[in-house]
């Protein structure tokens, strides 16, 4: 029997809308689409296209999208592109305890640079400290990156009260919605921000394609130099199949978000309670707000390594990582202050679009079986 996909947060299949959309990229549309002749232009309008639908999608204009090669490329040039353009104002960045990687570690990269980060706290639940972060904000403030959902624990962030907080005061507000887009309504002018990243294998788009939105006026550098590509911001030749894959991509999920949504909801809460039921779990997270699909939870007394390791029908993601004798928690878990007991043997599941509750039954039979096997003497 197939194994159980519920790690839909690290990645999702294509959609087969999606792979439709691109097929003819693959047979027929090969011209560059900088070239002026017929089959430059007929590639270019794939691309603009493509550009329309995502901008819908956020509800922006099509000129405030750049296309990348995925939420890390987007982060990266938000985050450097504001922090490089508009140094001579100042050097300080505010960010959260909890980002990814491809946020943390541009800051971290940028404070070798002469930056000056501030990482806010979060509470028990995953929420960003609001008031420390109006107690951080300086006259040498020039950029707030916080995301909008929480990829571990999938807590939602005050995105738009962040936005009200440092709006009208010279600073950039960036959000990573690579977790959230698809999931939950994602709309630039509500949440309020100035650069919002998009990564279009979290969207059941292809992997190695995303965008950036930058608002309409926002000065930012380029990510890269050469030939005036993509607003003269980031040069090379536009991936045209994944960008056609992209843009359907954020067609159906504005089409279906509802749908899905409720769905996710289902599935995820169906197997929250199966595993309540049955064994001793702690939920890590908001309990509310938090992404529909998203089921953080630790399992007191197992080290989530080894319970992976032994649900091998069962494809998720764990919160802690087993090295030898020791256990490495995750800095999610740890800004959280999660019980060690409960930490050590945090697992993530997620779910998708795609799975039933036949799914959820079944992985909860295995989970549950699995942990007491494991706890057993």
């Amino acid at each position: 029997m197939k194994a159980i996909y519920l790690d839909y947060n690290a990645t999702t299949p294509l959609d087969p809308e999606t792979v439709e959309a691109m097929r003819p990229c693959l047979d027929e549309v090969f011209g560059n689409p900088s070239s002026t002749h017929i089959y430059g232009l007929e590639a270019r309008a794939v691309v603009e296209e493509a550009r329309g639908k995502v901008a819908a999608f956020l509800n922006g204009r099509p000129d405030e999208i750049v296309f990348t090669s995925g939420g890390t490329e987007s982060n990266n040039h938000a985050i450097k592109g504001i922090a490089f353009a508009h140094r001579d104002r100042g050097n300080h960045i505010i960010t959260s305890a909890i980002e990814h990687p491809a946020v943390t570690e541009v800051c971290h990269d940028l404070e070798g640079q002469g930056f000056r980060v501030t990482f806010l706290p979060v509470d028990d639940r995953g929420l960003v400290d609001v008031e420390a972060l109006k107690r951080a904000i300086t006259a040498e403030t020039i950029l707030v990156t916080v995301m909008h959902a929480n990829n571990e624990v999938g807590t939602i962030q005050p995105i738009e009260e962040i936005a009200s907080l440092v709006r009208g005061r010279g600073i950039f507000f960036h959000t990573d919605a690579a977790q959230s887009a698809g999931k939950v309504p994602v709309d630039v002018e509500s949440l309020g921000v100035d650069l919002l990243s998009l990564a279009g294998h979290k969207l059941y788009a292809p992997k190695g394609i995303g965008a950036l939105y930058i608002r309409q006026g926002t000065k930012i550098g380029k990510f890269m130099h050469g030939a005036g590509h993509e607003r003269n911001l980031r040069a090379g030749t536009e991936n045209v199949l994944e960008i056609a894959g992209l843009g359907k991509a954020c067609e159906t999920a504005k089409r279906d978000l509802d749908r899905n949504r409720a769905r996710m909801t289902q599935t995820r809460d169906r197997l929250h309670e199966g595993l309540r039921a049955r064994l001793d779990v702690r939920l890590n997270g908001h309990p509310e707000q938090r992404l529909p699909n998203t089921l953080s939870v630790g399992f007191r007394g197992v080290d989530a390594g080894a319970l992976l390791e032994e649900m091998k029908d069962i494809a998720a993601s764990a919160g802690a990582a087993c090295h030898g004798a020791s256990v490495e928690i995750s800095k999610v878990l740890r800004a959280m202050a999660v019980p060690m007991e409960y930490a050590r043997g945090t697992v993530r599941f997620s779910t998708g679009k795609a799975t039933t509750i036949e799914d959820i039954d079944r992985a909860v039979e295995i989970i549950a079986s699995t942990v007491r096997r494991l706890k057993s003497p």
